[in-house]
């Protein structure tokens, strides 16, 4: 049944991976690793460069956590990270842990993207929105913590007092206002929204495959550090980050500026 609850398609480079679990794509285990399997497959496949994150469903993006199983069959945290029998290896929805996923991806969303769904959200690189969706992190009023990239993300992606705020008070954060502090990249009408985020995705395909690997690597790599560590950690043989390493040496590194020399398109040959 997992399967069914996501699926694929393929728009030339681009990995369009879809939430399809009525009533509300609830992440329980099984959902998770279903998303994981998917954002996998965009990784390993060397003729994928971006993915697209949405949902099927008409009103809501996801609404995280599964409470009603949850407390119907109770919750072990134990098992939330085995492999097998938990989230899976990328942590919860297949990505709020997947420090080994480095080709971007862009979130989708439309309709309500609640608790651990907000969350998924501010695991992917870019956000786009539908005009009349919003996010939320009810847990405070739930008894828990947002806790698998909520407090940790959003107080990092937006100013911090707005952050906590949100995290405090629970209440709803609408388009205008996530645009406004930085969140969203765009809002556009729902009916225009995946070709909307198909475009972008289309449009960062076109660069150098291992480039935008080593980009994503990067940041992740340098994000804790402040800004004389970072520039001193991008310099060849210094930023201990492989892809970053193979991109400097990689004939594409040279290609780029030949195709720019000539007035032509550049023809990538580095995964």
């Amino acid at each position: 049944m997992s399967d069914a609850w996501v699926t694929v398609e393929r728009h030339g480079r681009v990995l369009l991976i879809t939430m399809n679990r009525p009533k509300a794509n609830a992440i329980n285990y099984g959902m998770s690793r279903a998303m994981y399997s998917a954002f996998e497959q965009l990784q390993n496949d060397d003729t994928l460069s971006v993915g697209v994150l949405n949902s099927s469903l008409d009103r809501i993006f996801s609404g995280g956590w599964g409470l009603k199983e949850a407390a119907r069959d109770g919750w072990d945290a134990t098992i939330d990270q085995h492999p097998e029998h938990g989230y899976g290896p990328g942590g919860f929805g297949g990505i709020t842990d997947n420090w080994a996923l480095d080709k971007p991806v862009i979130a989708a969303v439309h309709g309500a993207a609640v608790g651990g769904g907000f969350e998924i959200a501010l695991a992917c690189d870019i956000i786009l929105m539908a005009e009349d969706s919003f996010f939320q992190l009810p847990e405070m009023t739930r008894g828990f913590l947002p806790d698998v990239g909520g407090w940790q993300r959003l107080t990092r992606k937006i100013p911090y007092n707005s952050a906590v705020e949100l995290l405090l008070t629970g209440r709803r954060l609408e388009a205008a206002e996530a645009i406004r502090l930085g969140l969203v990249h765009k809002a556009v009408p729902k009916s225009d929204l995946i070709g909307a985020a198909l475009d972008l995705a289309s449009q960062i395909a076109d660069g150098a495959p291992l480039a935008l690997r080593a980009l994503k690597a990067m940041l992740q790599a340098t994000a804790h550090l402040d800004l004389r560590d970072a520039m001193a950690r991008t310099r060849p043989g210094q930023s201990q980050v492989p892809t970053y390493e193979a991109m400097i040496a990689s004939e594409d590194f040279h290609e780029g500026i030949a195709a720019f020399v000539e007035r032509r398109a550049p023809v990538w040959k580095a995964r």
